[in-house]
C-alpha cells in the first residue's frame, strides 16, 4: 500500500478533526467543547488541531460548512430527480423531515450565532454562509419553476430569503415542540406557486 503524501495526510487528519468535533458539537454544544478534546477523541495532539484550525471558531465554522454542504447537496439531488412540481414539493417536505427541528443541530447553530454576536467577523463570516445557502435554495426555486412552468411570484433571490428564514424559525419551533409540521414551510410554497393545499 503506497504512503499518503503530506498533503494527502493532512487532508485525512483535517477530515477526521471536522467529524470528531461534529460528533462533540452536536453531543456537548459549543461552549462545552475544547479544542483539547476534539484532539483527544480523534487520536491527535493539539498541536494538529492548530496546524489545521487557527482557533475553536475556525473548527466550528468548518463543522457548519461541511454539514451545510451535505444537505444542500441531498435536497438538490432529491429535487433534480423529481418530476412535476408536486413531486418536487413532496421530496422537500421528505428531507425537510429528516432535517428541520434536529434538537442538536438547532442548538449549535443557534448557540454558535449568539457566539458571534460581538465579533464583528465571525457575524459576517456566518452571514456568508447563509447568502451562500440562501443562493443554493433560489437556483433550486428558479430551476423548478421554468421546469414546471411556474412563475414565480417574486424575485427567487427573494423568495429565497422568505424561505430559508421560515425555515430556520420552524427548526428552533420544531426543536421546543416536534408537534409542529414541517408540510407548513412546502404549503407555503404550494400556496405562492398557485397550488391547491391538503386540508389535513
Amino acid at each position: 500500500m503506497a504512503r499518503l503524501t503530506r498533503v494527502e495526510s493532512q487532508a485525512r487528519t483535517r477530515e477526521r478533526l471536522i467529524d470528531t468535533a461534529t460528533t462533540a458539537f452536536l453531543r456537548d454544544g459549543y461552549a462545552a467543547t475544547s479544542l483539547e478534546r476534539v484532539a483527544d477523541e480523534a487520536g491527535f495532539s493539539k498541536g494538529a488541531v492548530y496546524s489545521n484550525f487557527r482557533s475553536k471558531e475556525q473548527l466550528c465554522g468548518a463543522v457548519l460548512d461541511a454539514v451545510h454542504a451535505e444537505r444542500m447537496r441531498r435536497i438538490t439531488t432529491a429535487v433534480a430527480s423529481a418530476g412535476t412540481l408536486d413531486d418536487r414539493l413532496t421530496a422537500v417536505q421528505e428531507w425537510a423531515e429528516s432535517t428541520i427541528g434536529d434538537d442538536n443541530w438547532t442548538a449549535l447553530e443557534v448557540e454558535f450565532a449568539t457566539h458571534t454576536r460581538h465579533d464583528g467577523t465571525l457575524r459576517a463570516q456566518l452571514a456568508e454562509r447563509g447568502k451562500a445557502i440562501q443562493g443554493v435554495i433560489a437556483a433550486v426555486l428558479a430551476d423548478s419553476a421554468d421546469e414546471s412552468g411556474v412563475t414565480l411570484p417574486m424575485p427567487a433571490e427573494d423568495l429565497a430569503a422568505a424561505l430559508f428564514s421560515l425555515g430556520i424559525g420552524l427548526g428552533v419551533r420544531r426543536a421546543i415542540d416536534p408537534r409542529i409540521p414541517v408540510r407548513v414551510l412546502t404549503d407555503t410554497v404550494r400556496v405562492l406557486a398557485g397550488q391547491p393545499v391538503a386540508n389535513v
